[in-house]
This record gives C-alpha cells, structure tokens and sequence, in this order.
C-alpha cells in the first residue's frame, strides 16, 4: 500500500508520524503495530561531523544488521553511492535527505513512515524517489507518505487529508 496525507502546515503532519514512530505518546488512544518500521523525519537527523559510509556503518551495528546490502540497493536507486566518503556537513540538502531515507530504509521495514521525504530532491532524484516508493508497495511494503501538497496524488492508492485533527478520505484533492 502506498498511502499519503495532505494537509496545511501546522494541520498536525509531523505530529501524527511522530505518535505513529512512538517518537511522541498520543493525548489519547492507543498506537499499535507489528513488524519492522522505517521513520524518516522531515528534518535531517545526520552526524554533520560523519561521512555516509561512517553513518551506515553506526546505524547497521544499531540494528543488528549483518551487512550494508539493502543499504546499498537504496542508495543506488536514490543516487547516493557516488557520495558514501563524504562528510555530512558537506553534502547539499537534498543530498542529506537522500542519506536520511536510506537510514529509515536500509534494515528494510516492512512498514515506512516518510515526511516531506523528498524536501530538497532535484527532478531526477524525486523521480527516483517515486519509482522506489512503487517498487517497495509492490514488494508487500506499506509506505505512508506526508506532505502539504498533494502532487502526487495519482501515484497513491490512498490519499487522506488532515484538518484540525482530523483525517478524512481526500476527496476533491486533485494532483
């Protein structure tokens, strides 16, 4: 499935992803979830002071991941091998994004939380993006997308939209 969620800016995007990561606990209700999940945060959570490869390698032992292969399939499909020596302080925004995604991807979840994943891509990178997000719904992933915008509406199965605390079907939202 690949589902996003539109709304205005300050509607509560960020918030929601942060009680569905456990990274905030919800006012009320209960969040539940199996299996492995991806989060990857609208800002960049990056060691300016690390180079990617050095990133991987701190997050892979994290983990508990055994090697960097998925790590390095989405790096390639995003552009990003070309960069694994460079220090992070030194990459360009969309560049860091690009580390950022593959951070929440590389221990290949099941399910993937992504906001504004794709802030700061030129055109062939968000193409990129795209075609991956596709691939992973068609390997069985779930792949919940953020944005206040709703571009991309044709690429989703799903489109919902917040509005003060409230998520409803999208209906009239057009791409």
């Amino acid at each position: 499935m690949l589902a996003g969620i539109v709304g205005e800016n300050g509607a509560g995007k960020s918030t929601l992803l942060k009680i569905l990561s456990g990274e905030l606990r919800p006012l009320g209700g209960t969040v539940r979830h199996g299996g492995r999940f991806g989060y990857c945060p609208q800002d960049v959570v990056v060691n300016e002071a690390l180079t990617v490869r050095q990133h991987l390698e701190f997050f892979r032992v994290a983990r508990g991941l055994s090697d960097l292969q998925h790590a390095g399939q989405v790096m390639d499909a995003l552009g990003l091998s070309e960069y694994v020596d460079e220090r992070a302080g030194l990459l360009s925004g969309g560049t860091r994004q690009k580390l950022n995604l593959t951070l929440a991807l590389m221990h290949d979840p099941q399910v993937l939380l992504l906001d504004e994943p794709y802030q700061g891509f030129d055109w062939e990178t968000y193409q990129r993006f795209w075609d991956l997000a596709a691939r992973l719904r068609d390997t069985g992933r779930s792949v919940l997308v953020v944005s206040h915008l709703a571009y991309d509406a044709e690429r989703l199965d799903e489109l919902w939209r917040l509005q003060r605390g409230v998520l409803r079907p999208a209906e009239g939202v057009s791409a």
